[in-house]
């Protein structure tokens, strides 16, 4: 089992940047995909980035130019940074990981989670 925290979640104005980062630990598949969700009440958990040890990236059309994934293989740290972050973007957000190496944003490919930080962007 795959252990996730995330951490760094806080309150930004329009425009700011934060950085997401989720410690990884336990049982870690050699290969492995990590990703980046976000959920806000009564919606469905949306993908918003995903990264292999490739690495390759893939990112929700959303997000593209704002956010950047990256994984520290060495220190089993998973980050999101994001910039330029809008009123849209504010959301629980969730790191998860799968064993593989293809990129999905979809929720139901992912087997272990986080608890979840949460990002409010705002003026």
């Amino acid at each position: 089992q795959v252990q996730l925290v995330e951490s760094g979640g806080g309150s930004v104005q329009p425009g700011g940047s934060l950085v997401l980062s989720c410690a990884v630990s336990g049982d870690i598949p050699s290969s492995v995909v990590m990703g980046w969700f976000r959920q806000i009440p009564g919606k469905e958990r949306e993908g918003v980035a995903a990264i292999n040890e490739i690495p390759h990236r893939l990112y929700a059309d959303s997000v593209k130019g704002r956010f950047t994934i990256s994984l520290d293989n060495a220190n089993n740290i998973l980050t999101l940074q994001m910039n330029n972050l809008k009123p849209e973007d504010t959301a629980v957000y969730y790191c998860a990981a799968r064993k593989g190496t293809h990129l999905y944003l979809s929720s139901n490919k992912y087997e272990n989670w986080g608890q979840g930080t949460q990002v409010t962007v705002s003026s």
